[in-house]
């Protein structure tokens, strides 16, 4: 009776192990701060790298390995221009220029990426598109946060919401 209730636990903890273990969270985070004194927004993308090469991968029909040891200066152009595929935005309804500066690897398993817009004058609105990984995912969920003028805003993008316009 005692190896029965411990056999019984013990498969009941492999499979609920087991399908926390299978269950994987599709998410983005980026964060875009307006810079008053510098006339500038400040843009920081954290994405998983594994889901970063499998969306490039996709996309572009190349395998890429960036954010690993055997990444090139190619996969770096080809995630300079998926990032800017992908993620846009409008300051007063006018298209800027996203200005990639550099990258990092945190945690193992996560690339930061660092960019800017400069000469940004005071806004009265700012639209956001975001479609980051949801090509390659359905499920993929990018959450936005935006500092400007005191201010902090939270916007989710989704398959069915890439796009947001914030009003200052």
């Amino acid at each position: 009776m005692k190896n029965k209730l411990v056999y019984c636990v013990l498969t009941a903890v492999f499979f609920l192990s087991s399908s926390f273990a299978f269950h994987k969270f599709y998410v983005g985070v980026f964060q875009v701060n307006y810079a008053a004194e510098k006339k500038m927004l400040q843009i920081t993308s954290r994405i998983f790298i594994d889901d970063l090469n499998n969306a490039m991968e996709k996309k572009y029909h190349k395998k890429t390995f960036v954010g690993t040891s055997k990444e090139t200066p190619t996969d770096v152009d080809l995630l300079k221009k998926y990032l800017s595929e992908h993620f846009s935005i409008k300051v007063n309804g006018q298209s800027k220029t996203i200005t990639f500066l550099s990258k990092e690897e945190e945690a193992g398993d996560v690339l930061v990426c660092y960019s800017r817009i400069k000469d940004v004058d005071k806004f009265k609105t700012l639209e956001i598109s975001n479609s980051i990984l949801v090509d390659w995912n359905a499920e993929q969920q990018n959450i936005t946060h935006i500092s400007a003028f005191d201010t902090k805003k939270s916007v989710l993008f989704t398959e069915s919401s890439r796009k947001e316009l914030l009003k200052y």
